[in-house]
């Protein structure tokens, strides 16, 4: 008898509302199981009556096959010298220490503000009532900034370690599908029973985690940093220190100029917040097909003005979200954009902002100034709101008055944000050349966007924190910095990582670096 030949891995498309099941089990009866290797939802033309579907990658198998591939295995290598300090609980510290722990060595891993749930109430309270926690805020505490996001996994980095990273929050709990949907995400509150198991199996693997602990400064001898000085006077030795502070943790910026530590000034961007009703983003999408189980729609938009060689763009869209003050100074104001997994809110916002240029649009006489231009932004928001209102809520404006320069012509939609608005000229907040850019492009947006520009939609600024305005810089090789053997900037903060897999990926390189360094170790 001839064995039925089977391709291991087959590509297909399928409509949208077909189950892929049954369509392995007509074409493929012999198949015993299968697993998806990619899905990606096709949904262009869908507004205009084409139907949806799904680009699918598959890998199937008959009797007595196995599906291709090993789990990767792991030395136990043994302890450092010196454990490792790790300065920072969001993705980038967290899955360097988990590496590390996976090959037999803890590190110690210090973090300013609370462990996750407990972040949370102080969180809601500043939301409320505009009580300001300077150590558990949006930015800071266990889980980082990503800890109040869409959760998007989504990443341009071309590493082998980006699977890694899906695989290990699958294996802590993320939905099987975070392995290979084209555009995966967690959702705020998936997130925070991760990050939760995560942390729970430092602990059990030999790592030391600090809550509530803040690190003062770096410890040198020279050119070589050598250990770390806490809060509480408490000095922790270590020759080797991951920096993993996240993109807020403007102190740390300042000790290490401080100190002479490399680093240069990065372009950024700044801008708003759009908000929608999910309903108008989810019809101008999928037209006839909204509303289906496509759950809420993303978009994604650019512009790029030739004659001033500067770019408009969307990020972190957020389907079915909600729009967060997440600052963290008292003084000022910033805003930020969250999905549950479920996606199901009834708005769906968006950053919408302009890049900001080194040497053009703020000075360059020393590495920070970009971090005085984005606090000079947030602070005016801050007065704005104060002087309209509590000084909590967000300065917000019609996306139709904003493009007329009126105030009060158009009624204040509904909006989703916890911390309340206050209606108010953007103008006031931002400066000048970012609000021309914004206007310029969204009327470019609503051309691809049919009715984007709307009644309903609306601006909440200032969109200051899309990444680092800095650099630490470090050598391409070893990732150490190049001016402190030791220091090892990571992820976000440090200017190398755009987002949560970016940041863990990087945190993984890390300690793969160490690995070699001090082990000698490099797996094949």
């Amino acid at each position: 008898m001839i064995r039925e030949v089977m391709s291991k891995r087959i590509q297909f498309v399928l409509d949208f509302e077909e189950d892929v099941e049954i369509y392995l089990k007509k074409r493929h009866p012999k198949m015993v199981d299968y697993r998806i290797l990619s899905k990606a939802l096709d949904a262009r033309g869908s507004n205009r009556g084409k139907r949806p579907r799904y680009n699918y990658n598959i890998e199937i198998i008959a009797e007595g096959e196995k599906f291709s591939g090993k789990s990767e295995e792991f030395t136990n290598l043994g302890e450092f010298k010196h454990k490792p300090i790790i300065i920072g609980a969001g993705p980038g510290g967290l899955f360097c220490a988990l590496r590390l722990a996976e090959y037999g060595i803890p590190s110690i891993v210090i973090e300013r503000g609370e462990r996750a749930h407990k972040r949370m109430k102080h969180i809601a309270r500043f939301w409320r009532y505009g009580e300001f926690n300077t150590e558990n805020n949006v930015c800071y505490g266990e889980g980082g900034a990503g800890l109040f996001s869409d959760g998007k996994l989504i990443t341009r980095v071309k590493s082998p370690y980006v699977q890694y990273v899906m695989n290990r929050l699958v294996d802590f709990g993320a939905p099987k599908e975070t392995a290979y949907v084209s555009n995966p995400h967690l959702g705020s509150n998936k997130i925070r029973m991760l990050i939760n198991k995560i942390s729970d199996s430092l602990v059990e693997s030999g790592c030391e985690i600090y809550y509530n602990t803040k690190v003062d400064e770096l410890i040198y001898e020279g050119d070589k940093v050598t250990g770390v000085k806490l809060s509480d006077g408490k000095i922790l030795h270590s020759d080797k220190v991951v920096l993993a502070t996240g993109h807020s943790a403007k102190e740390m910026y300042e000790h290490l100029e401080e100190h002479g530590v490399s680093m240069a000034h990065k372009d950024f961007s700044v801008g708003v917040r759009i908000e929608h009703p999910r309903e108008l983003i989810d019809k101008i999408q999928y037209g006839d097909f909204a509303g289906t189980y496509l759950g809420a729609a993303r978009y994604r938009l650019s512009y790029e003005n030739k004659s001033t060689d500067k770019g408009t763009y969307s990020f972190c869209m957020c389907p079915g979200g909600y729009v967060l003050s997440s600052g963290t100074d008292a003084d000022g104001i910033v805003v930020n954009g969250m999905s549950n997994y479920a996606r199901n809110s009834r708005w769906s916002n968006s950053a919408l902002v302009v890049s900001v240029k080194g040497g053009v649009d703020f000075k360059t006489d020393k590495p920070l100034s970009g971090l005085d231009f984005q606090r000079d932004i947030e602070k005016k928001a801050f007065e704005v709101s104060s002087e309209l209102a509590s000084g909590k809520e967000l300065p917000s404006q019609t996306l139709r008055d904003f493009l007329d320069g009126n105030i009060g012509k158009t009624a204040l939609p509904k909006t989703s944000t916890p911390s309340g608005i206050v209606e108010a000229q953007l103008s006031t907040v931002l400066p000048e050349f970012i609000t021309n850019h914004l206007r310029d492009a969204l009327l470019q947006f609503d051309q691809r966007m049919s009715g984007f520009v709307s009644k309903n939609a609306l601006l909440l600024a200032p969109e200051t924190r899309t990444s680092a305005p800095v650099t630490i810089l470090r050598d391409r090789e070893t990732l150490e910095s190049t001016s402190h053997k030791g220091l090892y900037p990571c992820g976000e903060g440090a200017g190398h990582a755009g987002g949560i897999t970016s940041a863990a990926v990087d945190g993984v390189r890390i300690a793969m670096s160490m690995l070699e360094l001090e082990k000698g170790f490099s797996p094949k």
